[in-house]
């Protein structure tokens, strides 16, 4: 029988707490992979793929575009019919997307593919709140950095083309991940049990539909404004239009006596502090991924690198997650989380400050990439205990789940915000400018993060 609080429990073994992780870990190692596969071989699924530019960058834009419109909804129905349920499920539609993407060979199945890879977004919401409702209080602090610690290592995927395209097609940067997935959902299937904790419900469609609209209408209108101009027609309407939807869907959620998210949550400062330096990490952290390696292959302006030496450079982002985020929560507990996050923002605002400075070795950019990796490892996951312990059992996943989904539109935003300014700003000043705006996202999440409190 379903509750609608957390129940009181006797504290589990660290046994059967660490086979509860160890899917979830997975399967935030597969999210990892999937977020950041794609970038070094983007040339070259540019020239197999028959497209240009713009139509090769949908590959990343697309992923991003499903990941933030559907964590809303998995985090919703996951309150509403189980999170093991709704996990399983995800698990098996990125697995169809990551076949799709293995066998075919052109451009729109391989966005449909990637889409439907876009659903990894809703693990993260979803192994948080199985945190939440099976580990005891004092460890979940830990599960969460465990959990965000193995998305950072992930990350890692980025030389996994390097390593594989000299000997074989690149449709086995698809292969690989599907076999991470199908692991992933035996162990979840044998391991995790289901939650009590479900609210139970219904899915406002409209106001889904209203979040998918106004979404995408925006990153669309921001990726196309370099092609299209800033001030056409066609740009103008698709941003306006959609933050008319956006503004719109607000508005439906707190009239709605059956909201996909909880708007109301928002008047809590925990929830919408951190949504904001939520937003700010992804423009910054995902617009990253896109605007090294670009630099880094860069025969006029950067190392001119291959894709290996480019998965190498960009390696240190990924290091420091794997020994700092499992103990971010213990830092946060000694000097709080308001300093822990501002900590965390400011350090990778000196990354990126650090390589708009200095760029002229590859070292410039591993320096600069490992001040950025140590910065969120120290920040997201306090971010997310935060917001985790902001609202009541019930509402954890939602919540989460819309901290992700705003995580998410910053990184497509944020993703096409540098593109543009490489795209419009000639020679190296381009990139100049591009890791100054990633610095400024940083800067401003360290002000926002001052406001943040666990009291509301």
């Amino acid at each position: 029988m379903s509750i609608t609080a957390r129940e009181t429990r006797p504290p589990e073994g660290g046994v059967k707490v660490g086979l509860v992780l160890a899917p979830l870990m997975l399967g935030a190692l597969t999210y990892g992979v999937l977020g950041s596969v794609v970038v070094p071989a983007l040339p070259l699924l540019q020239q197999d793929l028959h497209t240009n530019e713009s139509g090769a960058t949908w590959l990343l834009t697309a992923y991003f575009l499903a990941a933030a419109a559907a964590t809303a909804v998995v985090g919703r129905l996951g309150d509403m019919f189980g999170k093991r349920r709704m996990l399983l499920i995800v698990l098996c539609v990125m697995a169809v997307g990551q076949l799709v993407c293995a066998v075919s060979d052109s451009l729109a199945p391989e966005i449909a593919g990637r889409a439907l890879q876009g659903l990894a977004g809703g693990l993260f919401p979803l192994a948080i709140g199985i945190i939440r409702d099976e580990f005891p209080r004092e460890r979940v602090a830990a599960g969460i950095g465990a959990v965000t610690a193995t998305i950072g290592i992930g990350a890692v995927g980025i030389i996994l083309p390097g390593l594989l395209l000299p000997r074989l097609s690149w449709h086995w940067l698809f292969w690989i991940p599907l076999v991470i997935t199908l692991v992933t959902f035996a162990g979840t299937w044998l391991l995790v049990r289901e939650s009590p904790v479900r609210p139970g419900g219904r899915i406002n469609w409209f106001t889904t539909l209203l979040l998918v609209a106004g979404v995408t209408a925006v990153v669309l209108g921001i990726s196309e404004g370099g092609t299209w101009g800033w001030s056409s027609g066609g740009t103008l309407g698709l941003l306006a239009g959609g933050v008319a939807v956006c503004v719109l869907w607000g508005f439906a959620e707190a009239a709605s006596g059956n909201p996909l998210i909880n708007v109301r949550l928002m008047r809590l400062r925990g929830v919408w502090t951190t949504n904001v330096v939520a937003f700010l990490f992804g423009a910054g952290m995902y617009a990253a991924f896109a605007v090294y390696p670009i630099f880094a292959q860069s025969a006029e302006f950067g190392y001119h690198a291959t894709i290996l030496a480019c998965g190498l450079y960009c390696l240190p982002m990924s290091l420091p997650s794997i020994v700092v985020s499992p103990f971010a929560g213990r830092l946060a507990d000694r000097i709080g989380a308001t300093v822990t996050l501002v900590l965390g923002t400011l350090i990778a605002a000196a990354g990126f400050g650090y390589m708009a400075a200095w760029h002229a070795h590859p070292y410039d950019m591993m320096i600069s990439l490992g001040l950025m990796g140590l910065g969120f490892s120290i920040a997201f996951p306090t971010l997310m205990t935060v917001c985790v312990h902001s609202v009541p059992a019930e509402n954890v996943a939602e919540t989460t789940g819309m901290n992700t989904v705003v995580r998410m539109i910053g990184g497509a935003i944020g993703t096409q915000v540098a593109a543009a300014v490489i795209s419009g700003v000639p020679g190296e000043a381009g990139f100049t400018v591009a890791f100054l705006i990633l610095a400024a996202f940083a800067v401003v999440a360290a002000l926002a993060a001052l406001f943040v409190s666990t009291r509301n």
